[in-house]
């Protein structure tokens, strides 16, 4: 039993993914919650008797088919190239995934209906994507980049969010040099949404199947050090979401697409 990795005093148990070596005994994992493990912790501390029961029903079951969710408006000049903009399907226990990552995906929504409401017609082909199965073996991500491959498309670009509706600080660019030197080009253009950095590396565990490919990849880096008060917890709900910020994280990600639209790598 570990206590739960967050900055929070709660009663939220913040939980994982328990993986074992092959050969080895399954020994269960457990989070406790750091209101828990603070008790816990004194009882110990002033030597008192303690017993602890632990009950656990977690089972894995079978694969079952599932899809990735994905809308696109067609390049007008190049529709041949794409443009990813991506965030995941998926919860954890009695959680909501607001953070994780049902903002993600809002964003990658916004990019698509934003450009849409102008009436602006991007050159390249822009895809919003909701990936299936993150959690569980990154199975959405995976295939998306199979099909890819199997299709011969070019996937000039890809960007995720993942990392919680909170305000973005800077948006993080994988690439070759030359490409990495394009996209800093840009950097004042975002300084609007709060952005002052587009750093050197960056990407997503959903798009990053995708780098095999020639992919440049692009992260949204929001502020951390709230992430961890919600991740994987029962409190990762629609209420712990700012719009503002949610808002901010989409301006990002619409951005950074229509400019390699209109401008390539």
């Amino acid at each position: 039993m570990i206590r739960s990795v967050t900055h929070s005093l709660d009663n939220y148990p913040h939980t994982g993914t328990t993986r074992y070596e092959d050969g080895v005994t399954k020994i269960p994992g457990f989070a406790c919650s750091t209101m828990d493990a603070e008790w816990l912790s004194k009882q110990l501390k002033l030597r008192m008797p303690v017993q602890l029961f632990l009950k656990s029903s977690c089972k894995q079951g079978p694969d079952v088919l599932s899809y990735n969710v994905i809308g696109e408006i067609r390049g007008s000049e190049k529709p041949e190239e794409i443009i990813t903009a991506g965030g995941h399907l998926d919860s954890w226990d009695l959680a909501e995934g607001a953070h994780d990552d049902g903002t993600g995906c809002m964003q990658s929504i916004e990019v698509i209906r934003a450009i849409k409401a102008l009436g602006w017609k991007p050159k390249r082909t822009i895809r919003a994507v909701m990936f299936m199965n993150e959690e569980n073996g990154l199975r959405g991500g995976t295939a998306y980049a199979e099909f890819a491959k199997k299709l011969n498309e070019q996937h000039i670009f890809a960007v995720e969010s993942d990392a919680g509706g909170f305000g973005v600080e800077t948006l993080g660019i994988s690439g070759k040099p030359e490409q990495y030197a394009k996209v800093k080009s840009w950097e004042k253009l975002f300084k609007p949404y709060g952005i002052y950095e587009l750093s050197d590396g960056g990407g997503g565990a959903d798009i990053g199947p995708l780098k095999p490919l020639g992919t440049v990849l692009s992260g949204v880096n929001p502020n951390s050090q709230r992430y961890f008060d919600h991740h994987h917890a029962a409190n990762d709900v629609f209420e712990a979401v700012n719009k503002r910020e949610l808002e901010l994280g989409a301006f990002s990600m619409a951005a950074i697409c229509w400019l390699v639209s209109e401008y390539g790598l």
